[in-house]
């Protein structure tokens, strides 16, 4: 399949479900065929808009890269509001049917968890900034806890509330105590049921941060998070396809430790974490000599 039209044809149709349920309607050119997808082009750009009430999406893909951009906001929409919530690689020589029907099914459940519930957009606050793509793949900084805990919960927005409440009430982000109490449990879940679908979307998440990310990061990946699998085979099979050469091993050998004799205090100290102790401030110099 060569022609990005029919790829993007195809997706269209493909995320009609969607549209409806969220509540989106296509925005058709002037004069445009209202039976076919809603594609406009401009200097190899080619782009699918959607809108609904104080809210908005749209598909576009060029340089052989795919994006999928939305928006809630009251009042008039413009294209600076837009928020980039996916981006992939499709080249529309090499696209295939699996290639369709993955993204189809990446868009479908972003739009739904997006706007079916609430769409978070990215506004001024006191959480902690997470690591950008850019920053990460340049080798500048390295994705750290909070990061993975940010995109984690973009993933499954019934957590976003939880984790801005560890953010707010410790001061800053707390992985372990976030994971612990809140995220492993659905980790637990979705490698429990199995979906392709959703199994691709969390890997593709571990994998990239684990690739990329800080040592304690990676520990966090593999330790808090998928070291709570308990060397359960059923589960750490399921995990075997989506899991990257780079992940599988240490999450392999890390469920085996905690699960023998050696690991048992590892594993108690893993399930029963110590309180948090805020650290004691300094005092300053002008308190040590009394004024």
């Amino acid at each position: 399949m060569a022609d990005i039209r029919e790829i993007l044809e195809s997706i269209y149709k493909g995320i009609q479900p969607a549209v409806k349920e969220c509540g989106f309607s296509p925005v058709y050119p002037d004069g445009a065929d209202k039976s076919a997808a809603p594609i406009t082009e401009s200097s190899g750009r080619y782009v699918m808009e959607f809108k609904g009430e104080n809210k908005a999406f749209r598909i576009e893909h060029f340089n052989n890269r795919i994006f999928l951009y939305g928006v809630a906001k009251e009042g008039e929409i413009k294209s600076a509001d837009f928020v980039k919530l996916d981006e992939s690689l499709l080249e529309a020589e090499t696209a295939n049917d699996k290639d369709i029907r993955y993204a189809v099914n990446n868009y479908t459940d972003t739009l739904v968890e997006t706007f079916g519930t609430k769409f978070v957009k990215p506004v001024k606050s006191k959480l902690p900034a997470p690591v950008s793509k850019a920053q990460a793949k340049s080798g500048a900084v390295s994705y750290d806890p909070n990061t993975l805990a940010n995109r984690f919960t973009a993933i499954y927005p019934e957590l976003r509330e939880a984790y801005k409440e560890n953010c707010e009430k410790y001061g800053q982000f707390l992985a372990e105590d976030f994971f612990l109490n809140h995220g492993n449990a659905k980790v637990i879940e979705v490698i429990r049921r199995n979906n392709d679908t959703e199994m691709k979307r969390l890997f593709k998440l571990f994998n990239e941060i684990y690739s990329d990310g800080t040592n304690e990061t990676q520990s966090l990946i593999c330790v808090t998070i998928l070291g709570s699998l308990e060397n359960d085979m059923e589960l750490l099979a399921n995990c075997a396809e989506y899991m990257s050469t780079e992940l599988a091993q240490p999450v392999i050998n890390v469920n085996k430790y905690l699960a023998s004799k050696a690991g048992k205090g590892a594993r108690m100290k893993l399930d029963n974490p110590p309180p948090y102790k805020p650290k004691k401030q300094k005092k300053s110099a002008v308190s040590k000599i009394g004024m």
